[in-house]
């Protein structure tokens, strides 16, 4: 009967204590550290905090957690962390093959542990994992390619891709942060103590990598810190902004504006109406002036997406992100000139028609000089426009003020554009107009052969005089 009665006592541990590892203390535990086998290996002296190298020169073979007493759990998930600290070169395969198998399992099974919830991290804990992830991904980025040539950067789909040799530990770090992040078992309010002002803007830092894929998972984590720490909100932003104007006026060199973009553009998506003052000045100041530097091809998709994600939120920005577009308008760069005129055609797309009037005459100025240009897909972008129903439908509802303005390039291009396409296409938007008010065509046609009848007579007095002068100098001679 005593001994039953002793049996009931002693009771499975619940899964309670099991999650929750004890705060760690001095008192002496009986891991065994070190070894192949347990069974093989004679008695090691206790385990604690005190015996916990900062630094150890070796790295351990360690068993696996859930082979551990559960009150000694925090200490070997400490020296697991503390394995996870070593650092290795990458660039040769064969070298300490060994410890980095040992590091990639050891990162392999935090990740797990960390994803299933088995093991609830104390505050401690946190921190040492947060300082090892920290050490491992916090690190000076390799140089791109194109700095060890001395040559600029070229078209990124036409440069060879950097991969980061060291890329298999690094994913698995990158990954841990990943879950312990968006872990349900996370207290937030710890959790911030660790990632703070600091580690986040460390962690903008690391956008600027070559290797896509670590942008990749840098873009996702902080999306997720974004979303799960609304006191970092207005500081994320505000460190996004300064490195867009870094950028935008001084290095226009950085690698990572399409990932912070898309982080913008969910941002963006989700701000309440009406807009704070600072959001309208973040478009006006940052993302307007990202049409400056001559790289936008490599991030223009989110850029645009997120300017229109604001004129849909306020239509009001119409005018000023289309006089901002205007500003920055290239003069050289034809790639770049048809990036804009589809730009411009999707924010037509959502402006409405006192927006649309109050910058119609600078638009369609410009629109008639691309209209006249040499190269052909930039003529051939701004006549699509035509194609687009509430373009002309805010075309037509203002045909008195635009026609004028480029009847001269459509005219033009019908008579002299060296592209057949072109010559169809103009012609085609000659005819738009002639059907969309006769009497105004007319008028603007009226109008054309006067000035051109003038501008004859004037070439032929030009002419003369320079005649004129050669005949006199002959003469002096």
């Amino acid at each position: 009967m005593f001994n039953k009665i002793m049996k009931r006592g002693q009771k499975k541990p619940s899964k309670a204590e099991a999650i929750e590892p004890p705060m760690p203390t001095s008192s002496a535990s009986n891991v065994t550290v070190n070894h192949a086998s347990r069974l093989a290996a004679p008695s090691p002296p206790p385990l604690t905090l005190a015996t916990v190298p900062q630094n150890p020169g070796v790295v351990e073979v360690l068993p696996m957690l859930k082979d551990v007493p559960i009150s000694d759990r925090h200490l070997v998930f400490i020296r697991k962390v503390q394995v996870c600290c070593f650092f290795f070169d990458f660039t040769d395969t064969m070298k300490s093959a060994r410890e980095k198998e040992i590091k990639r399992q050891t990162l392999t099974e935090l990740v797990d542990l960390v994803q299933s919830g088995s093991c609830k991290m104390n505050e401690v804990m946190q921190e040492e994992l947060v300082k090892m992830i920290s050490l491992n991904i916090f690190r000076c980025l390799p140089p791109a390619p194109h700095e060890n040539t001395g040559s600029e950067a070229g078209d990124p789909e036409e440069d060879e891709m950097f991969m980061d040799p060291a890329w298999p530990h690094l994913q698995l770090v990158y990954e841990l942060l990943l879950r312990y992040i968006v872990s349900s078992d996370t207290d937030t309010k710890i959790a911030k103590r660790y990632l703070d002002h600091s580690f986040v803007l460390k962690l903008l830092d690391l956008f600027d990598s070559e290797d896509l894929r670590e942008r990749e998972y840098v873009k996702t984590i902080l999306h997720r810190i974004y979303g799960r720490f609304m006191v970092h909100r207005p500081f994320i932003r505000n460190a996004i902004n300064n490195i867009f104007y870094r950028f935008v006026f001084e290095t226009e060199r950085y690698s990572g504006v399409g990932e912070l973009l898309e982080i913008l553009g969910s941002i963006i998506n989700g701000f309440a109406l009406p807009m704070k003052e600072e959001h309208k000045l973040f478009l006006v100041r940052a993302l307007v002036p990202l049409h400056k530097p001559k790289c936008i091809a490599m991030y223009h998709h989110q850029l645009a997406y997120c300017i229109i994600q604001f004129v849909e939120k306020d239509y009001r920005l119409a005018d000023t992100v289309i006089r901002g577009l205007l500003k920055y308008w290239p003069v050289t760069n034809c790639g770049k000139e048809v990036l804009f005129l589809g730009e411009l055609e999707e924010i037509l797309e959502v402006t409405q028609s006192a927006e649309f009037q109050r910058c119609m005459v600078p638009l369609f100025r410009q629109i008639g000089r691309s209209l006249n240009s040499p190269h052909f897909q930039v003529a051939e972008r701004a006549l699509f426009w035509w194609n687009n129903e509430h373009i002309v439908g805010l075309i037509a509802e203002n045909r008195h003020v635009i026609l004028p303005i480029i009847f001269y390039a459509l005219e033009k291009n019908i008579k002299s554009h060296w592209n057949q396409a072109i010559n169809g296409l103009s012609s085609n938007v000659r005819r738009m107009f002639q059907e969309m008010d006769t009497e105004l065509f007319e008028e603007c046609k009226r109008q054309h052969d006067e000035k051109e009848a003038k501008s004859e007579e004037v070439e032929e007095k030009r002419v003369s005089t320079w005649k004129r002068l050669e005949e006199v100098a002959g003469q002096i001679t």
